[in-house]
């Protein structure tokens, strides 16, 4: 199995109403992606309520084999949805690792 962590930064001008509309439609998305996709076998995203931290948003999920992973990050749902964050993401960090 592999899991595929993400981390997101949203920018820092970005105004905290328009952050938190734009962390949400992200995270409505990416969790309806399962439906979607069938090789999803868990998804979850978490927003940070911690403003001690630097990082956003956090996105966790599971995979059957790191090429489930490559499929997942061109299929056409998941673009849609990574479009969102597309004009507001400062920065982002991935990690895939197998259990």
């Amino acid at each position: 199995m592999i899991k595929h962590i993400v981390l997101f930064k949203l920018k820092e001008d970005l105004p905290a109403q328009e952050k938190l509309q734009v962390m949400n439609s992200f995270k409505k998305a990416i969790e309806l992606l399962p439906a979607k996709i069938p090789f999803i076998r868990a998804i979850e995203v978490g927003l940070n309520s911690n403003p001690a931290e630097s990082w956003d948003i956090a996105l966790y999920s599971e995979f059957d084999t790191l090429d489930d992973v490559k499929a997942y990050s061109v299929h056409p749902d998941h673009v849609e949805a990574a479009k969102i964050l597309a004009n507001v993401k400062e920065n982002r960090s991935c990690v895939d690792y197998e259990v």
